[in-house]
């Protein structure tokens, strides 16, 4: 299923949930699910890579403005949640039980921010593998629900002393970037976008309504045609979304480089922590720091 884009409000409940997703279709929104163009020929998407590289300003992870920068933030959160589970499974190894299975950790983009780029390359849903960790076989017996919970809470302690170093700010940055998507010179460009998905195939009246599209089109796909349906759908999507963030990316950082003024000892805080943390984390649990790549 395919993340749908979320207002900026949204997104900052998923930032303090740490990347909580959501995946419904709005049909109201759709005018035609039209089957994909019969003279698609889109090349299966791109697997993508996993990076290292930090940015040079932790100012761009935690107040991502652009598409690029956001994955960056997904790596961040990420982090977060392998902290949090590293440190509950230590707590269980030294009490000498097993922990029940979890899900595997996921890249979550965010779609009020686009990353165009990587969306053109790897198509609306596929992002690079989190690593897993790894651990040999447990022979250990089942934990206690209370055992259980006193080791989660003992992760979530855990990641917390990361988090409390940016999510205050970074909750503020998002909640500050509707206005970007209020602005008049957004909502001009958006006007563009039906047109330019019906150009493609795509009979929606705005992105919500071509993420249901889109979401049905998978639905519908079998095994065999789901990569080029996925590719499809993210070329068109990055392309009609192009003029949109020609206009909200320049005026993100605008707005970002007041924030920074603003927010003056915040910003001094996160600038002098953050990195140093999350070296810190990397060494004491053993986990990578990593970041999708185009």
């Amino acid at each position: 299923m395919i993340p749908r884009p979320v207002p900026v409000r949204a997104a900052l409940a998923a930032v303090v949930a740490l990347l909580v997703t959501a995946c419904s279709a709005h049909g109201a929104q759709v005018a035609d699910v039209a089957a994909p163009p019969s003279g698609s020929r889109a090349a299966p998407v791109t697997p993508a890579r996993l990076g290292r590289t930090l940015p040079a300003d932790p100012v761009r992870m935690v107040l991502p403005a652009t598409g690029g920068e956001t994955r960056w933030t997904q790596g961040l959160y990420v982090f977060g949640q392998q902290v949090d589970r590293a440190a509950t499974a230590d707590c269980a190894r030294r009490g000498g039980f097993a922990l029940p299975a979890e899900i595997p950790l996921a890249f979550i983009r965010f779609f009020a921010i686009p990353d165009l780029d990587f969306i053109a390359r790897h198509g609306l849903s596929a992002s690079a593998e989190v690593p897993a960790p790894a651990t040999a076989p447990s022979t250990a017996r089942t934990g206690t629900a209370a055992e259980v919970r006193r080791c989660r809470a003992e992760g979530a302690k855990a990641a917390a002393a990361l988090s409390g170093i940016y999510l205050p700010v970074e909750q503020r940055w998002f909640g500050e970037l509707g206005s970007v998507d209020r602005d008049p010179a957004t909502v001009r460009a958006e006007r563009g976008l039906s047109g330019c998905l019906s150009a493609h195939g795509v009979e929606a009246r705005d992105e919500q309504g071509f993420m249901a599209v889109a979401d049905a089109r998978q639905q519908s796909a079998t095994a065999a045609e789901l990569p080029a349906v996925e590719a499809e759908s993210g070329r068109v999507y990055a392309t009609c979304m192009r003029p949109v963030e020609a206009v909200r990316a320049p005026a993100r950082l605008h707005l970002r480089t007041g924030f920074l003024t603003a927010h003056t000892a915040e910003i001094r805080t996160l600038r002098t922590k953050l990195l140093p943390a999350l070296r810190a984390a990397e060494h004491r649990y053993d986990v990578p720091l990593v970041f999708p790549e185009p």
